[in-house]
């Protein structure tokens, strides 16, 4: 389809560059044709290298003007068919270079459809499959009805939590994002205290040592990216290890970092850790179960672009990984104006 596409744009870039060098040949020609006839030399000067008696000037004349005009034509012909030749790859490069974003989008809505489509299927693959046992179980008993709809209800939690973390990918863009000053110490702690019931769980000790360094963003939507940052860590992190947050000012920007003491990944996960859908137990946690729908990090990269920030990870096997959000810091007026 592509590629049909492309020869479609490919003739239309071709047809504007022959109608416009064909449109400049005919221009070209006739203001030739009219310097020829004015700068042919004159009678007089032409007979003082001939014998007048025996030379027709006006046949002379008109005989070497046409053969002046036909090198011309034939010059700009051959200049046509080179365009036509030149602009042919030109254009086709051109073609293929615009439609290249949109076919990688293309591809990307596919994969997305796709993924999508997987995580819904297998919730509501389950929930069938038990509420079809169930009906045709002529012996069902209250207790069993009671763990079946238990069991239904954990699977609409988790599509509820697909739903959710897609609906905020959608709303990631920022545009409409009210933002004021945000301390990035209050942030830490909000998001420290909202999951330090799933840290103790795991016996696992969070420092925070976030300063009170300041971004201009929006305090909910930064506090959500801290919040799932921590998380993840909390759920690749071993019991009784450190997790601690940071934050330091570099520049005209401030960092802050949230490091584990965890399983780590491999180089080549850390290039698609932030692909929606992409889930650690690819890779690092095949010895490590972990629930979700790997939308969390690109919720994450989302929240940061939208706040003119960006985000990466470095990462090393068995020891760890460290995630460093960069965010444009609020200068105070004060210092700037000093």
């Amino acid at each position: 389809m592509m590629r049909s596409v492309a020869l479609r744009l490919t003739l239309i870039y071709l047809s504007i560059i022959m109608a416009l060098s064909i449109g400049f040949s005919v221009l070209l020609y006739k203001i030739s044709s009219r310097e020829l006839a004015h700068s042919f030399p004159s009678k007089t000067i032409i007979t003082q290298y001939v014998d007048p008696s025996d030379f027709d000037f006006n046949s002379y004349r008109q005989q070497r003007i046409h053969q002046s005009e036909d090198n011309l034509k034939l010059n700009l012909v051959l200049l046509n068919v080179g365009t036509l030749l030149f602009g042919a790859v030109l254009s086709y490069e051109f073609a293929r270079r615009t439609l290249q974003p949109i076919e990688e989008a293309f591809e990307a809505q596919g994969r997305f459809t796709a993924d999508a489509s997987h995580e819904l299927r297998t919730p509501l693959t389950a929930m069938q499959t038990s509420i079809e046992v169930g009906l045709r179980n002529p012996e069902l008993t209250l207790a069993r009805a009671k763990t079946l709809l238990g069991d239904t209800l954990d699977e609409v939690k988790k599509l509820s939590a697909l739903s959710n973390g897609l609906l905020k990918l959608t709303r990631s863009g920022g545009g409409d994002m009210p933002k004021t000053p945000v301390q990035l110490n209050k942030i830490a702690t909000e998001a420290v205290n909202q999951l330090e019931l799933a840290a103790s769980n795991k016996r696992i000790l969070i420092k925070n040592d976030v300063g009170k360094e300041q971004v201009l963003g929006d305090h909910v939507s930064l506090k959500e990216l801290v919040v799932i940052l921590l998380d993840n860590a909390i759920k690749y992190s071993g019991e009784q290890t450190t997790i601690t947050l940071s934050s330091k000012r570099q520049g005209r920007f401030v960092y802050l970092s949230v490091s584990d003491q965890g399983v780590g990944m491999k180089a080549i996960d850390m290039a698609h850790i932030f692909d929606r859908f992409y889930r650690a137990d690819q890779s690092r946690s095949r010895d490590h179960h972990v629930e979700g729908y790997g939308l969390g990090l690109s919720i994450a990269q989302k929240i940061a672009e939208a706040h003119s920030g960006s985000i990466e990870v470095k990462s090393k096997l068995g020891e760890g990984s460290t995630f460093t959000v960069k965010l444009p810091e609020l200068v105070p007026l004060s210092s700037a104006i000093s």
